[in-house]
Parts: structure tokens; C-alpha cells; sequence
């Protein structure tokens, strides 16, 4: 069962660890919005280095304002980015009220 939903604002895991990683360094810590919902898959991470790569987890393709992203970004604030993320790198985000 996926715990988000779409529409859910997220914040991803700002963690580095070793080893094979789906989730690119530059979204790390950054916050979203969750775009879709993909389906349950095996865990790459695990899989990547001799796992079964279970239980399966959620991947949601998550939606960040470019501007936010990027630091010295010059285009339009209407421009976003969309990046897939398994369940395991994202926490709720808090309100920023």
C-alpha cells in the first residue's frame, strides 16, 4: 500500500550512503510534490548487490520546482523537474506556515 498520495508535499532523504542508489545526489534533501504514483518494484538498492531486493517498494515520480533545485536557476519559475523516487528515500513534508 503506497503512503502518499498525489498531490502530497515531500521532503527526500539528504543521506549518502555506499552502493548502487537510484536517487540522484542533487534532489537529495530537497522537497516535492508527489507527481503519480508508478507501481511497486524490487528494491534496486538491494537487489544491486546480491538481495532479492523485497519487500517491494512504492515509486512515485515526485515534482520539484527547477527554481528551488538549482541555485542560479535562470528560467522560467514555472519550470519543473520530475524525478522517480522509491517510498524509502521520501518523508512527509512539513508545512512551511
Amino acid at each position: 500500500m503506497a503512503k502518499y498520495s498525489i498531490g502530497d508535499s515531500v521532503t527526500v532523504r539528504a543521506d549518502y550512503p555506499l552502493g548502487h542508489i537510484r536517487t540522484p545526489f542533487y534532489i537529495r534533501g530537497q522537497r516535492g510534490v508527489i507527481a503519480d504514483s508508478v507501481g511497486a518494484f524490487k528494491n534496486p538498492e538491494s537487489a544491486a548487490v546480491g538481495g532479492d531486493g523485497l519487500p517491494k517498494q512504492p515509486l512515485y515520480r515526485v515534482r520539484f520546482r527547477q527554481a528551488d533545485t538549482w541555485p542560479n536557476y535562470q528560467g522560467s519559475k514555472a519550470d519543473t523537474l520530475d524525478v522517480e523516487i522509491y517510498e524509502h528515500w521520501l518523508t512527509q513534508a512539513e508545512d512551511a506556515s
